[in-house]
């Protein structure tokens, strides 16, 4: 048998490859700085397969043409940075309504506006939550390294299929450009969820009906089931209600189908967290910062410990609390304000003592920088 290729590729290749492997059959998107490479890839590996490649006039076509694709059956996906990333927020939202599985590789740069446009940076992590406007559930997972670039783009696509939603996927500048050898796997050695079709006859089909796993079996437009789609919350046959007893199951069932999954969608890794007395959590390019001090802490005698969040959304809470417990200090390094640190913050119910360490020059954060902060404390 011959063995898996081995290639040095930048974190950006690795996300369009991952995207390759699991089945993505369709792109739509815009060049825009740090991304453009996923765009530029699949522009031209797609077409090589037969397959759709479009580059739109702009972000918020781009997302659209994904979530029409994604209607009729394609495993979607488009790449921006952030303001694009900006732009597609409204119908980010009418894929999550809507219940249209797809995925937005976000590849930050600093800002805001049009920023550092090289440079690297963590600042739209509370706007993947909260970007798009009302109460709305989201998956949102964060690489650090270009082997988990492939590996998440991979995940993603799997909980887009399974949960009917669109899945983001949060990296970086550095990220996205450093390279690494990586292994690239077969397809047989990963797991590729496709979603539900319904097996009721055309004329029994409800397109928002569920069963107890709480996602509808969505039929391909086009395929012989027809449906009404719309951004207003809708009945089970698809049309807009404002009938209390409709509106609010409706939305419950949005979150629940998100919420009842936590243990399969809260990725975390843990680094010496075992007689850690001090612990780091962080996510994306910086836990390559922070796997590197924890090695100098313990080398100089220091307890350190590190939890990587590589999903921040939903955001892990029972995984964090549980890292908390019993340790002295635990810091949050990352390249924005403190919008990790919140978080952290939230859930801490005065565990232990958080401390932030927010960097915005646009440079990354070392592992000095990391264990400065820390002694800062003592």
């Amino acid at each position: 048998m011959a063995k898996p290729p081995v290639r040095l590729m930048q974190g950006n290749e690795a996300i369009a490859r991952g995207a390759l492997a699991v089945g993505c059959d369709f792109f739509a998107g815009y060049p825009i700085t740090p991304a453009s490479e996923i765009t530029e890839i699949m522009s031209f590996e797609l077409p090589a397969r037969g397959l759709p490649f479009i580059q739109m006039e702009d972000e918020i076509a781009s997302i659209a043409a994904c979530l029409g694709a994604a209607m009729a059956g394609a495993k979607a996906m488009t790449a921006t940075s952030g303001p694009g990333f900006s732009l597609m927020q409204e119908n980010l939202g009418y894929g999550i309504i809507t219940e249209t599985p797809m995925v937005l590789v976000n590849v930050q740069r600093a800002g805001p506006s049009t920023g550092m446009p090289t440079n690297v940076a963590q600042g739209d992590l509370q706007q993947a939550r909260w970007g798009t406007h009302g109460d709305h559930p989201i998956i949102v997972l964060c690489p650090s390294t270009v082997a988990e670039c492939f590996h998440l783009t991979v995940t993603a696509f799997n909980f887009a299929e399974r949960f009917r939603t669109p899945v983001i996927l949060l990296s970086d500048e550095l990220v996205a450009h450093m390279r690494e050898t990586v292994r690239l796997p077969t397809v047989d050695e990963f797991e590729v969820t496709n979603r539900r079709q319904p097996t009721v006859p055309p004329d029994w089909y409800l397109p928002y009906k569920t069963d107890g796993s709480q996602v509808p079996a969505l039929a391909d437009l086009g395929r012989g089931y027809r449906y009404h789609v719309t951004g207003l919350v809708h009945d089970e046959r698809g049309f807009p209600t404002r009938r209390p007893d409709e509106a609010a199951p409706f939305y419950e069932r949005l979150f629940d189908k998100i919420a009842r999954h936590f243990d399969d969608i809260q990725l975390v890794e843990k680094t010496a967290l075992d007689d850690a007395e001090e612990i780091i959590i962080a996510y994306g390019c910086v836990t390559r910062a922070a796997r590197a001090a924890v090695r100098l802490g313990r080398e100089r005698g220091r307890k350190l410990g590190l939890l990587t969040l590589k999903t921040v959304w939903p955001f892990p809470r029972q995984k964090v609390e549980e890292a908390l417990e019993g340790r002295r200090l635990a810091l949050v390094p990352e390249l924005n304000m403190g919008q990790l640190s919140r978080e952290v913050k939230r859930v801490n119910d005065g565990r232990t003592k958080v401390v932030r360490y927010g960097k915005l020059d646009g440079t990354m954060i070392t592992p000095d920088e990391i264990l400065s902060r820390i002694e800062e404390e003592r």
